[in-house]
């Protein structure tokens, strides 16, 4: 907020970024100033460039913003901004590879609040809120700074927002609202009936796909009902959700007031009911890339921001998410949708988490392969995948199993807890003989 009085541009990065990462941001937002807490300017100074750095919290360093501050009057006249000036240059998590700058002006930053915040969660002056992702990323900045900051509400800042140290946080400090990805939601369900929650309220997720498998584990435990949402950083905020009533588990939502959204061919069609195709969306708010007009032409056509996912809308305007339209898998002509296999096999007991992906294969083009995540480490063995194998097969159509299954420590995730299949392409590949 201090940023935005001057009428400079705010752009946020993550505290696990490295020299590396933070070079590419600097060089690409052209960023004059950076703050930075004590703890991370190693590398932030081994980023390099002529970027000035203040740092906080940093004993020892002769200049601080503490030192800077001290003498300065408390009185400041905030700079006169249009609603059109930039606010804000927010990066993508990199779920696809290297992260976009997204531009976003001032009154997108009030449009998220009066759309998604404003019709679907609904806060109040009386909410706390609390959560897992960090603020450099828009669904944190949305649901713990902007959205009950506009109603006058209160926010909870986990440093290291583990399972037990969110339901910590909901127990001790009474949290009305909490915003995480479904990841922490299934992690949570073992823990919930530990903690004292019943001032929790309203739980939204985002970040991922949410599983009615996922939803209806979080309800029975809780009794709360997960807002799931679409969102993303180039459009800042969530753009199709449901509360209350209104939600169907399993289905993403509906257009948020402002928003239309549609699903369409390739060429830009809109498709009829019941037909998965590629989703599109304009509203209040669009996509902007940084510097980079080839992208731009490509996520917005005619007006319509395509999102890059596969979407199915029914009769009722319901969206239902199938895949990113980078996830398909196409195996002996047969197109399949790797979070659909990965919804049914979240559904085995033996599974903590499931990633679905293709791997190239001479015969099939490309073979359905399973990477999981087991409750019990020590239960991993042929006779698993197996059963596993044959658990897709009784739920879907069987052409749709996974034909190699490897079970894994962990799956590589973003910091606000998106999976990344593309490493695991990227590990299929190199492993290739």
């Amino acid at each position: 907020f201090a940023v935005l009085k001057t009428g400079a541009i705010a752009v946020t990065t993550m505290p696990l970024l490295r020299a590396r990462e933070l070079r590419y941001i600097l060089d690409k937002a052209h960023v004059a100033l950076a703050l930075c807490d004590g703890r991370r300017l190693d590398d932030l100074r081994a980023a390099g460039g002529a970027t000035h750095i203040v740092p906080y919290d940093a004993p020892g360093e002769a200049v601080s913003l503490e030192t800077l501050a001290l003498g300065k009057s408390d009185a400041f006249d905030a700079v006169v901004t249009r609603a059109d000036d930039v606010a804000l240059i927010a990066f993508t998590s990199g779920t696809t590879g290297k992260g976009k700058g997204c531009v976003a002006f001032h009154r997108d930053v009030l449009a998220i609040c009066d759309t998604f915040s404003k019709e679907i969660l609904q806060p109040t002056a009386n909410d706390i809120v609390c959560g897992t992702p960090p603020l450099a990323f828009t669904y944190a900045l949305g649901g713990l700074l902007l959205f009950p900051f506009r109603v006058g509400a209160s926010s909870i800042l986990i440093e290291q927002p583990s399972p037990p140290a969110l339901l910590e946080a909901v127990q001790h400090d009474k949290a009305t609202m909490m915003f995480t990805a479904p990841t922490m939601y299934r992690n949570l369900i073992p823990l919930v009936d530990q903690y004292d929650i019943t001032t929790l309220k309203t739980c939204v997720s985002a970040g991922e796909p949410l599983s009615a498998t996922t939803w209806h584990g979080w309800h029975d435990a809780t009794s709360l009902r997960i807002i799931d949402g679409i969102g993303a950083t180039e459009m800042l905020h969530i753009f199709i959700s449901a509360s209350g009533d209104e939600i169907r588990p399993g289905a993403t939502g509906r257009a948020v007031p402002g928003y239309q959204a549609r699903v369409v061919d390739d060429a830009g069609n809109e498709l009829p009911a019941g037909t998965v195709g590629k989703l599109a969306v304009k509203g209040p708010t669009g996509c902007r890339y940084l510097a980079d007009a080839v992208r731009q032409r490509s996520y917005v056509r005619s007006g319509w921001n395509l999102t890059g996912d596969a979407y199915l809308m029914d009769s009722d305007g319901y969206f239902w998410f199938q895949a990113r339209a980078d996830d398909m898998i196409l195996s002996s002509g047969y197109s399949i949708a790797g979070p659909e296999v990965e919804n049914v096999l979240l559904e085995h007991p033996a599974v903590q988490d499931c990633a679905v992906i293709g791997v190239p294969d001479t015969a099939r083009g490309n073979l359905v392969a399973a990477y999981i995540v087991l409750r019990d480490k020590k239960a991993a063995s042929e006779e698993l995948a197996a059963e596993l194998q044959a658990f897709v097969r009784q739920e879907i159509a069987p052409y749709k199993y996974p034909r190699r299954v490897e079970f894994v420590a962990s799956l590589p995730r973003s910091e606000t807890g998106k999976l990344q299949r593309f490493k695991l392409r990227e590990a299929a590949a190199d492993a290739k003989p």
